[in-house]
């Protein structure tokens, strides 16, 4: 493996893979993926970097490309490039800062609950009236749609709302890593937590400038008598 100065750690998010965002126009899902993992190894052998994923997450993200039909020999690569680690986490510290703004959050957001079922009830009884006592299971099956649909919004965008989420973030802190990732909640949370976070959609493009670079001819390189080759 070449020795190369930034040996970065990057920590990957199942959203990275799903995004459309990382596919070229004419390009399959599979495909898409396919180009991604051949940049990450190419990254890995050229500029030792290393990306990561913990076991939760793989396992999530192998269920969804096996259902969405990608090929053994893609999967192969997955579980080639990138490293499975557990989180450890009974040595990685969260500072009480972190933990007491995640409960002040959680707080507000089961208020928050509360107030979009009362708006769904208040909803349901004006449909009752509406129908004079009928029966109108419609109106009903809209209530509860919409219910739900704001009660997800008010209770789980933007926050931690699983434990591969927090995975995530622990591996990241405890490897001094980034994490790359399309999910508000968890790029909210990375902040919090001090780690880089770099949006999924610009990860292969920041793969491949890096790779780019390497091979470009770099004017502050000087030889072993500290003269430019180049200018000789």
């Amino acid at each position: 493996m070449a020795e190369y100065p930034l040996k970065q750690r990057f920590v990957l998010d199942t959203s990275l893979f799903l995004s459309e965002e990382i596919r070229d126009d004419d390009e399959t899902f599979e495909e898409g993926i396919e180009r991604l993992l051949d940049t990450i190894a190419a990254a890995r052998l050229d500029l030792n970097i290393s990306c990561y994923m913990p076991p939760s997450i793989a396992a999530e993200l192998e269920h969804i490309l096996r259902e969405r039909g990608v090929s053994e020999d893609v999967l192969g690569k997955l579980d080639t490039w990138v490293i499975k680690k557990h989180p450890d986490r009974y040595e990685v510290y969260i500072p009480a800062e972190v933990v007491y703004r995640f409960i002040d959050e959680m707080s507000d957001r089961v208020n928050r609950g509360l107030r979009v079922s009362e708006k769904a009830v208040r909803k349901a009884e004006e449909s009752k009236q509406r129908s004079n006592g009928g029966s109108k299971l419609s109106d009903v099956d809209k209530v509860i749609s919409d219910l739900r649909e704001d009660y997800r919004g008010a209770l789980r965008q933007g926050v931690l709302d699983s434990r591969e989420d927090f995975d995530l973030l622990i591996l990241a802190r405890e490897l001094n890593a980034g994490v790359v990732t399309e999910d508000t909640g968890i790029i909210s949370w990375a902040a919090d937590f001090g780690l880089r976070n770099l949006r999924g959609r610009a990860f292969p493009t920041l793969l491949e400038e890096y790779l780019v670079a390497l091979d470009s001819p770099r004017p502050w390189t000087k030889g072993d008598d500290g003269v430019d080759p180049d200018r000789l």
